[in-house]
């Protein structure tokens, strides 16, 4: 299904590459403004905690919740003690926090060519990209299921995309600071880019001429998922290697990006197993 390509690196890199960007950071539901977002949740708290490309400048936690998790926390003395109320009040009504928040700076974007240098040059690999994907909470969705099924990475569109919120990251359960994120500043030299490495670039679509569960995907693939009821972008779509449809009844039109990247992510563990070491993603 996937012929092998040859590998250049020294052919996808502009001279003079500046170094990784910022993740843009939101303005609303955790986002916050001034370079800085409030991530809440116990999984996006302690994961930004473990992670060390990820600057955390404040630690808010109930007494409650540092009684329970105190083992959880590599430095105590960065916790302060406030009121449940006064998260309530400082992350929305809509923010499930658990007790517990960090002020901390959006991440660093990734080069695509970095992520594919990051990864061998041989076996088995799957990623996970997202063409213009806004909804954060589908992108965290997204990362959660890329963080279960051994992804090696997820790339999102530069601009049309999900900003780092809070919201994303309680969605992502930990995986916003685990998996690779790289961004892709033209998507159609991005998929190509990554068929030079190797990546057989399978778009999912409705209808599309191939049914999920037909083959078994390849060694190396790169799914490629559309936005929220526009779905895949024409130069995308033709630029993938094939585009793939899950088969679902008639009564419905399709499905949500989150649901489809966790079945299609599933469809390649089913064919090749879990990478040896994953991600974390529990709930």
């Amino acid at each position: 299904m996937a012929p092998p390509r040859s590998r250049d690196r020294s052919a996808d890199r502009p001279p003079g590459r500046n170094a990784p960007r910022r993740r843009r950071s939101g303005k609303s539901g955790g986002g916050g403004g001034g370079g800085g977002l409030w991530l809440y949740g116990r999984h996006a708290v302690l994961a930004a905690l473990a992670n060390p490309r990820r600057t955390v400048e404040r630690v808010i936690a109930t007494t409650d919740f540092q009684q329970r998790y105190a083992a959880a926390f590599p430095n105590r003395g960065l916790i302060e003690t406030v009121e449940r109320s006064m998260l309530d009040e400082l992350l929305g009504p809509s923010a499930v926090h658990q007790g517990v928040a960090a002020r901390a700076l959006p991440l660093a974007l990734l080069d695509i060519e970095d992520l594919i240098d990051s990864l061998p040059e041989q076996g088995k690999a799957q990623l996970v990209v997202l063409d213009e994907v806004t909804d954060p909470r589908n992108v965290g969705a997204v990362l959660r299921s890329a963080a279960a099924f051994g992804a090696s990475g997820v790339i999102v569109t530069r601009h049309n995309a999900a900003d780092e919120t809070g919201a994303l990251a309680k969605a992502a359960s930990g995986a916003l600071d685990s998996v690779p994120i790289a961004e892709a500043g033209n998507m159609r030299r991005g998929l190509e880019q990554l068929k030079t490495a190797g990546f057989w670039c399978l778009g999912l679509d409705h209808p599309a001429p191939t049914t999920l569960g037909q083959s078994d995907p390849p060694d190396r693939l790169a799914w490629v998922l559309g936005a929220e009821g526009r779905g895949l972008r024409r130069l995308t779509a033709e630029t993938c290697d094939g585009l793939v449809a899950i088969p679902i009844a008639d009564e419905m039109e399709s499905l949500n990006v989150s649901n489809a990247a966790a079945i299609a992510l599933y469809d390649w563990v089913r064919a090749h197993g879990l990478p040896s070491t994953v991600h974390t993603a529990d709930a």
